[in-house]
């Protein structure tokens, strides 16, 4: 089943259990997937990989408004970005812990001899694609540089 069609079906499920806050979060994807979907150059189709990219990001604009709201004392906007990002990432696929990710890095450095931080971004290229929608990138990023510049 196709994510467009996933969303669909939770967003009636949503309406009919009138979860506002769901139903805000998979309108927030479905518009981003037909923004993608129209984008100037784009073939009214997205691979799997660019709709990955696309919940990420959605998840990612949400935490970080989380985060934002917390320094300015506004835990109530806080926990309703929360609550949506948790929802957007639960058509994600199940997220790799530290340790996974520290494994896939280290045989990446061994793979390729990465000696130091000069070869970051070839580390980061490889890594971030083999695990698309499995981890976020400034988790990789950071596992990258504690390892490289070791």
């Amino acid at each position: 089943m196709k994510l467009q069609d996933k969303v669909m079906t939770a967003m009636k499920e949503a309406m009919k259990a009138k979860d506002t806050v769901a139903l805000e979060s998979l309108r927030a994807i479905k518009s981003a997937l037909l923004l993608a979907q129209t984008d100037k150059g784009a073939s009214g189709d997205l691979a799997e990989a660019d709709e990955l990219k696309i919940l990420q990001k959605l998840v990612k604009q949400r935490k970080d408004s989380a985060a934002l709201f917390v320094e300015q004392g506004r835990s109530d906007l806080a926990d309703a970005e929360n609550a949506q990002a948790k929802i957007i990432a639960g058509f994600l696929p199940e997220q790799l812990t530290e340790e996974e990710i520290e494994k896939v890095v280290v045989q990446t450095i061994d793979s390729i001899g990465a000696s130091g931080m000069q070869d970051m971004g070839k580390v980061m290229g490889i890594v971030s694609k083999e695990l698309a929608g499995q981890a976020d990138g400034k988790t990789i990023s950071q596992i990258v540089r504690a390892k490289l510049g070791s």
